[in-house]
């Protein structure tokens, strides 16, 4: 039937072992009690703080989309972690790769020197943080191969959208008080960001002590699961097909016009290093007043109509950049609210493609189409913005009117957004339709 859970297939099956009523409770428990300080810590080294530690130790558009298009490429490491998920309990796989991450970002404790040596000339400081958000970039995309498969087994599909609702005010909340204090810190000492990344240190120290304890659906199996057949569940699947299609692009769209827009206000328009950060705390608060709303429009209304709407607003939003020019509390007031509306509609259109796709993934052994679903999308979300930095690079190399070159990728940008979302037009209330 259109919009029903795709089929396994007859091959690698797994040893349903379906969690109790209590284990399941437990497990949304500890969900979103680990949420906020995991997902914080994902965050802190996957947008706005490392983009701007970047700038601070001299790195140029290149390498700012590289570390854009690492940390969503990083998600192809998913493809080998799901091939052991048929041999490895998944607590342990998300553990292990919770570990690498903190384990990884160990070097950016030690940012005051790396700042000190930029400042005297040495190239190296940027390639070795760019090295070590890399490395945490791979921990986090291994311990999330097993993440949603894990929450999958948790959640009924009618109250999916009100669950993640829940869960992502959590690490909202987190986030705000983070760059709260960020910004704060920043202010009284620019270019200081080893204390900060001290403090995500901490968070994921803490999500290890929790996420060690959460129950788990076995998907084990005396058959290896082929990557192949994983991507065949996509293919062989139309509403998939349309679900990623406009995924896909709305990812690779926004991690091209949140780092970039920071670069533009950083260093064409002149904004400090604590007002961006400012602006950071509007995107988190965008994300958290609307979340829960947007769970429950999309659990009684169905997806289509929050895909188009958040969409065609996200476009008309990125037009809204061309009007910064110059440094100035109207301009801070004007990003302000560019990016708390703009988070309000992307925080939809998250919960709107989660909501779409555990509908469209079957509760036995979820790992193989949600792991495919989210390499697919990443690779692309990878492509994008690497492309769009190297393109900047090279437009800023060629004229000497820097804002202009900005401002056509902004407008290029927000031309697409608004037409993205045609291929989801018919996931309504019920299922998508074929």
């Amino acid at each position: 039937m259109a919009g029903s859970p795709v089929p396994e297939s007859s091959a690698g099956k797994a040893t349903v072992n379906r969690l109790s009523d209590a284990d399941r409770a437990r497990g949304r428990r500890l969900a979103i009690l680990s949420h906020p300080a995991g997902n914080a810590f994902a965050m802190a080294l996957s947008e706005h703080l490392p983009t701007l530690a970047l700038l601070a130790l001299g790195a140029g558009e290149s390498v700012v989309g590289g570390q854009s298009a690492i940390r969503t490429g990083a998600n192809l490491l998913q493809l080998p972690t799901l091939r052991r998920v048929a041999r490895i309990p998944k607590r342990k796989i998300l553990t292990r790769g919770h570990l690498l991450a903190v384990a990884g970002m160990l070097p950016l404790l030690a940012f005051t020197p790396l700042r000190e040596a930029a400042q005297a000339g040495d190239p190296r400081p940027a390639w070795i943080a760019l090295a070590s958000l890399a490395v945490a970039s791979a921990g986090i995309s291994i311990s999330n191969t097993v993440w949603f498969p894990m929450l999958r087994s948790y959640v009924e599909p009618e109250r999916i959208g009100r669950f993640f609702g829940l869960i992502r005010s959590g690490w909202h909340s987190t986030l705000i008080l983070f760059y709260l204090g960020a910004a704060f810190w920043l202010a009284r000492a620019p270019g200081d960001f080893a204390p900060l990344f001290g403090v995500v240190f901490a968070l994921g120290i803490v999500r290890i002590l929790l996420i060690s304890r959460m129950p788990e659906q076995s998907e084990l199996t005396e058959e290896r699961i082929r990557v192949r057949e994983a991507f065949g569940l996509i293919r062989d699947s139309p509403p998939l097909r349309r679900l990623l299609t406009t995924v896909s692009s709305g990812q690779a769209l926004r991690a091209s016009v949140l780092p970039f827009s920071f670069v533009m206000l950083r260093r064409e328009v002149g904004f400090s290093e604590a007002q961006l950060l400012a602006t950071t705390i509007a995107i988190f608060a965008g994300g958290l007043v609307s979340l829960y709303f947007w769970g429950r429009v999309i659990d009684r209304h169905g997806a289509a109509v929050v895909f188009r709407t958040t969409s065609i607003g996200m476009g008309v939003l990125t037009l809204s950049l061309l009007a910064i020019s110059r440094s100035g509390d109207g301009a801070f007031l004007g990003a302000i609210l560019f990016f708390f509306f703009y988070a309000i509609l992307a925080a939809g259109f998250g919960v709107a493609d989660t909501h779409v796709l555990f509908k469209l993934t079957p509760v036995e052994s979820p790992a193989r189409i949600l792991v495919a679903a989210a390499v697919s999308v990443s690779m692309v979300a990878a492509i994008v913005p690497l492309a769009v930095g190297f393109g900047l690079e090279w437009g800023l190399a060629t004229t000497s009117d820097r804002r202009l070159v900005y401002h056509v990728f902004f407008a290029i940008a927000a031309l697409i957004q608004t037409i993205h979302w045609w291929p989801t037009r018919g996931f309504g209330p019920e299922h998508p339709r074929t």
